[in-house]
This record gives structure tokens, C-alpha cells and sequence, in this order.
């Protein structure tokens, strides 16, 4: 079969330049969309996946382990917890015990009002989360209204360079408080943090509770928490793992990321019906020039062929825009959500099923189009209008 040289299928892309333009940008919309959504549900599993450790056990109130923000546990359980089992991780003469508030509370950062998830801590709390680690500045000290914040909590309050917030002044309730460093954690949750002193939050928060009670296990096992808890009822404690946790709470939050998806498919199905409709229209209007092809000797393989490389090369033009947006502007876009932020991930499986659905759309797009040609009789076609 001979077929039509790929030059003619090249040129035919500037017959309509308008045309093209809407082809290229409904494919590239429609790439898009895919791709963030992709980047997405990535980017959240990511951050939940790396934020937990098996080694780490929380004590929260019993019948809220499913939020820490709602869990309440008496002040002085940590001394009890510390004083009742052996095994926890030690460096320094300093146990793995932490007393820890987290609460979602509003701050001021210029005169703009941001709520953030804050989490009160002390020295201990950098040895049981040893994921953690000050890239800029210093820990907070108490009694000193200081807090360190996660490099992507810095990046959500407006900071071109996380290390830029050290030094500024930042309100919390009616107190102000100084940003004293910046924390990283491996990509987990708490980069989306704002840690601060236990005893500083307790006082600004006007709260007499504890969140939870993180535990880091060295010789210590897990099922002697869960005995502690289930024998001291007083104390109304529930374990369970760090993991566990953040398990949970990617499971809690799967339907936020169907929803995501099924509202980017919706608009990318309409930016693609846009894109089919122009491509029709550019394809159906040459019903002619396709039956004095197949006078000159040209099958309707070769043909159809043909008309198919013109759909691929726009869409393709349309996917590599898409794909240059997303590597260039979209990695490592902060989303902000309510456990805190979370970055979208431009992994290079993502722009390999962005460019797959460029060339699947280029595809899909001429087939209609193309049998909209080919299925008239030669003379029928060349008595067809223009």
C-alpha cells in the first residue's frame, strides 16, 4: 500500500491556523486536567505514606482515635506513661515520651488571616519524630514565643523561600510569636506544620489537655501500650500506631480524591468533545480533496493513515505545552487540605500518561472524522462542497 509522504500531513496543520490553535489548547486542557489529578492523588498518598512509623505509638482519648484534633488526655498521663513501661527510645538521658497538642487555630501573617495546624511540643518531640530535622534557624524555646515552621507551611503563607520567615512576626490569637527556624521531615505531613513550645500553646490556646501522647519503642512492644490502655480506665487511652494512623486518615480522605478526579474527568471530557468537534470540523470539510486522493491512487488505509498523523502531531503539540505547565509551574505546588499541605508530584509516570493521553486523544479524535471521509463513494466526494 503506498502511502501519502508525512510532509503532507505537516503542511496541512497551517491550512487553518485558527483551527489548530483550538486543537492544540483543548488537547492541552484535557493533558492537563489528567495530569494534575494524577500529580494529585500521588502527591496526598505520598505525604501520608512517608508521615507514619510503626515505631511510634500514639495514646489518644478513647473513642477519638480516628482524630487527634478531637482527642483530649489528662496533662500528667505522659509522667505516667514514662513511669509505667520500659523500651522507649533513649538519647541523652532523654526518654522518647511526647506531650503533644495539635489544633487548628487562625494566624495573622500580614495582616491576613491563615488557619494552620499547630502542634504544641517539647524537647522530646525531635527525638520520638527523629524524621525531623531544622534546616534554618533554631528549635523553639519555651517561654520564649518562638515556633519553627514546615518548609511547605512557609511556602502556603506566602513565603517566596521558606528560610525567608525566620526572624518575622507572626499572630497567634492575641500573642505574637517569632518564627525561630525552619523543619523539614522527608516530604511527610508535618512540612505543612507550625511547631511551637507545649507550654507557649497551652497558654495561648487557654487549654488544661493534652492532644495525644507520642511514644518512640526501642526494646518496648506495641500490644504493651494497648495493655496499658485497656488496664488503666481512669486514664480512658487508646493506642495505636503511627502508621495506623495515617492509614486511616488516607483512607478518610480517598473520597476528596475521587471527587477530584471525577471533576477533572468532567472537564476534561468537555475540553475533549471541544477538541473532537473541532477536528471534525477541520477533517469533514475535506471530503473532496479525500476522493481526488483516492483518484491519484491512494487507498483509504493510506489515507485514513494520514489524516490520523495530522490528529496525533496537534494533540502531541497540545501535550507537550501540558506537560512543559505542569513540570515547570505545577512541581511541587503546595495544596493546602485540613491535616495540613501536601505537594503535587509531577513524577515521571504522570508526564508519561500525560503524553500517552495526548496521543490517545490524537487518536480517538481523527477516527470519526476520518470515517466521515472515507465511507462516500469517489464520485459522491468529488461533487461534495468545500
Amino acid at each position: 500500500m503506498k502511502f501519502l509522504p508525512f510532509e503532507y500531513a505537516t503542511r496541512n496543520l497551517g491550512r487553518s491556523p485558527m483551527r489548530l490553535v483550538l486543537t492544540v489548547f483543548g488537547s492541552g486542557l484535557v493533558v492537563l486536567l489528567i495530569m494534575i489529578a494524577s500529580s494529585f492523588m500521588i502527591g496526598m498518598q505520598t505525604t501520608f505514606a512517608v508521615s507514619g512509623s510503626d515505631q511510634n505509638i500514639m495514646l489518644l482519648g478513647a473513642g477519638s482515635v480516628e482524630s487527634v484534633e478531637r482527642s483530649e488526655v489528662a496533662m500528667d498521663t505522659a509522667g505516667i506513661v514514662a513511669a509505667s513501661i520500659n523500651g522507649f527510645r533513649k538519647h541523652a538521658g532523654i526518654e522518647g515520651v511526647s506531650p503533644e497538642v495539635h489544633i487548628q487555630m487562625p494566624i495573622q501573617v500580614d495582616g491576613e488571616d491563615r488557619l494552620v495546624l499547630i502542634r504544641g511540643v517539647r524537647p522530646e518531640a525531635f527525638l520520638v519524630h527523629d524524621q525531623v530535622q531544622i534546616t534554618h534557624g533554631i528549635a523553639p524555646r519555651n517561654g520564649q514565643n518562638e515556633m519553627v515552621i514546615g518548609k511547605l507551611a512557609a511556602t502556603t503563607l506566602g513565603y517566596i523561600e521558606a528560610n525567608h520567615a525566620i526572624g518575622s512576626q507572626i499572630k497567634l490569637d492575641d500573642d505574637l510569636y517569632t518564627v525561630s527556624g525552619i523543619m523539614s521531615s522527608g516530604g511527610g505531613i508535618i512540612e505543612g506544620e507550625i511547631w511551637t513550645s507545649l507550654t507557649d500553646l497551652l497558654i495561648t490556646s487557654q487549654r488544661d489537655t493534652l492532644s495525644c501522647i507520642i511514644v518512640a519503642l526501642d526494646s518496648a512492644k506495641k500490644t504493651e501500650l494497648q495493655m496499658f490502655a485497656a488496664s488503666r480506665i481512669d486514664l480512658e487511652l487508646a493506642a495505636i500506631s503511627e502508621e495506623e494512623y495515617f492509614s486511616a486518615l488516607a483512607n478518610f480522605y480517598k473520597p476528596i480524591e475521587i471527587i477530584v478526579v471525577i471533576t477533572c474527568a468532567m472537564i476534561a471530557f468537555g475540553g475533549m468533545l471541544g477538541g473532537f468537534n473541532s477536528t471534525y470540523a477541520a477533517f469533514a470539510s475535506r471530503v473532496r480533496e479525500v476522493g481526488t486522493l483516492q483518484t491519484l491512487g491512494y487507498q483509504r488505509g493510506a489515507i485514513a493513515w494520514s489524516l490520523v498523523q495530522e490528529s496525533v502531531l496537534s494533540a502531541s503539540m497540545g501535550a507537550a505545552i501540558a506537560c512543559t505547565i505542569s513540570i515547570f509551574l505545577l512541581d511541587g505546588f503546595a495544596v493546602r487540605f485540613s491535616m495540613g499541605t501536601f505537594t503535587l508530584s509531577m513524577t515521571s509516570g504522570v508526564v508519561a500518561l500525560g503524553i500517552g493521553s495526548g496521543l490517545l486523544l490524537g487518536v480517538i479524535g481523527a477516527a470519526a472524522p476520518a470515517l466521515r471521509c472515507l465511507r462516500l463513494p469517489i464520485p459522491e466526494a468529488l461533487r461534495a462542497s468545500e
